[in-house]
Parts: structure tokens; C-alpha cells; sequence
């Protein structure tokens, strides 16, 4: 990407990876209050409920320890991105190993809180919700994404691993379906 295509954020993350390179400490701080909120969305969104703040911490640390292989072909925040989403990835298959190889105990029969249970009253909201949760885990990406972050579909593509086209007919199908949901 030149620099003439780069957003003034894009440009602002440049510039503090450049300085935490050069030793400046709170570089990095800065660069972790600029996306640690929009990676927990993403999460949630993606559909974490346990441990977000630490998924979000491993995806900091992960990518400071592999800066150096950040070319800048998107832009740091996209690169966040594929970054948590390949940690859900791992989180998932180790979560269920762990049950494949183990035999359900009563413990096991908890129910778990949803942070957003409490927030949303309005049921227009709880609605979309469920309609967003009948989707496929990739267009629930593709949709938080490009709804919540409002990322590009080229963004959208490099983030989840697929091409720009695939991205946009994702988000298509992702939209249908909770149109559809909430008009039942």
C-alpha cells in the first residue's frame, strides 16, 4: 500500500510501530489503546464469551513479537484481526481435543454469562443477536467486520484468509439471512 493510499490512522499505527522499534515503550501502549477495543468486539462478535481480555492481550503479543514480519500490506489493525482470529482458531480445535478426551462431569453443566445479556434491553436488538448467531462462523466474521468495524471487504478478505469476492458474497449471504430472520 503506498503512502499516498494509507488513512491518516493507518499512517498514525506506521509511525508508533516505527518509534516501539526504536525503543519507545509507550508506543506499544499506544498502539494497544488504539485497537484492544475493537478486537474485543470481535471476539464476541466471532462468538467468545470466556477470556476475551486475554485473547485480546495474546493477539497484542503475538503481534509484537512478530512485528518485524508486518510488511504493511493492509493496514495494522487488519492484521490484529487475522492475527485473534487464527488464536480463536487454535482456541477452538484445543477446546475440542480437551473434550474428545474427556467424559462429561457434572461440573462441566455450568452456564455461562453473556456480558451482553445484561446490556441489551431492547428486543429489536436481542433479535439481531439471534439472527446473527444462526450464521456460519465465517459470515459472522465477515459481518461483525465489515458492520461493527467497518473494514473494507478487501480488509475483510486478508483478515479472515479469502479473496475479496468470497468476502463480499459472504457479507451478502450474512445480510439476507438476518434480514430474512427478523422479518419471520
Amino acid at each position: 500500500m503506498s503512502d499516498a493510499g494509507r488513512s491518516s490512522d493507518d499512517q498514525r499505527d506506521l509511525e508508533l510501530i516505527a518509534r516501539w522499534k526504536g525503543g519507545d515503550e509507550r508506543a506499544a501502549t499506544d498502539l494497544v489503546q488504539r485497537h484492544a477495543s475493537a478486537l474485543a468486539r470481535f471476539a464476541v462478535s466471532a462468538g467468545e464469551r470466556n477470556e476475551v481480555d486475554e485473547l485480546v492481550q495474546d493477539t497484542f503479543v503475538r503481534a509484537f513479537n512478530s512485528l518485524d514480519g508486518f510488511r504493511g500490506e493492509s493496514s495494522f489493525r487488519t492484521w490484529l484481526f487475522t492475527i485473534e482470529r487464527r488464536l480463536m482458531l487454535d482456541r477452538r480445535r484445543a477446546e475440542k481435543r480437551r473434550k474428545d478426551r474427556d467424559e462429561i462431569r457434572e461440573d462441566d453443566a455450568t452456564t455461562e454469562y453473556d456480558a451482553l445479556d445484561s446490556v441489551v434491553a431492547d428486543e429489536m436488538q436481542k433479535r439481531l443477536q439471534q439472527a446473527v448467531g444462526r450464521l456460519s462462523p465465517t459470515q459472522r466474521e465477515v459481518f461483525s467486520l465489515r458492520v461493527s468495524e467497518g473494514l473494507s471487504y478487501k480488509e475483510i478478505a486478508e483478515a479472515v484468509g479469502t479473496t475479496e469476492g468470497a468476502a463480499r458474497v459472504h457479507y451478502h449471504n450474512a445480510m439476507r439471512a438476518v434480514k430474512e430472520f427478523l422479518d419471520e
